[in-house]
């Protein structure tokens, strides 16, 4: 898998129901014992409320839930559903719930632990995680500019430039524009200019 899409930061949304309270707060997770770390934390929070359910899932098809005392099948299990539809992964949903004194039926269940989950997910910003290749580029002065402008319209983002009797510049470029860009490289400076692969990562772009 070259790309995917994830949450850049975590997000609350809140859903009323019958005077029941759902707090769905979703979080980037990138493994399963970050989700339980996290999971954890949110039930020490909220140690007064009711039910704290939760679902996820990770780049590498890892998914669990947990009704946490909700009828089987109604809390979890849509939530996971819920997030699966999104296309969204790397991703921990859990939602807290606060009895209002009025039973909701297994439909009304559903109905609220996935409204709260789409909600949060919705509100959340998105990023989308490339494959990338990092490289090392060296140049004297006279070229900085022009190699800019080709980093630049090859769709290469610069992370580091430093300057001493040359200039070194790290730029990542995703995996699927870097042998275009290399090409670029070599024609535009007759080969004096080479780059050097320093790491291969997924790398956050904003949606």
């Amino acid at each position: 898998m070259q790309e995917y899409i994830t949450i850049k930061d975590n997000f609350t949304a809140e859903y009323e129901e019958k005077h029941s309270r759902f707090i769905a707060v979703c979080f980037h997770c990138e493994s399963e014992q970050q989700a339980s770390e996290i999971i954890a934390a949110q039930k020490s929070k909220y140690w007064d409320a009711r039910h704290n359910v939760y679902a996820y899932l990770l780049q590498d098809g890892s998914a669990r839930f947990s009704d946490d005392g909700e009828p089987h099948g109604t809390a979890g299990m849509p939530m996971l559903d819920i997030i699966k539809g999104s296309g969204i992964t790397n991703v921990l949903v859990v939602v807290t719930r606060y009895f209002g004194g009025i039973l909701l039926g297994t439909g009304g269940l559903v109905r609220a632990y996935s409204t709260s989950t789409r909600d949060a997910l919705s509100g959340a910003q998105k990023v989308l995680m490339c494959s990338c290749i990092e490289y090392k580029i060296e140049c004297d002065y006279g070229n900085y500019d022009r190699l800019l402008r080709l980093i630049s319209d090859s769709g290469g983002m610069v992370q580091n430039t430093d300057f001493t009797d040359k200039i070194t510049i790290n730029v990542m470029f995703k995996e699927v524009d870097s042998n275009a860009f290399l090409d670029k490289l070599c024609e535009s400076f007759a080969s004096k200019l080479t780059a050097k692969q320093e790491n291969k990562i997924f790398f956050p772009f904003n949606l």
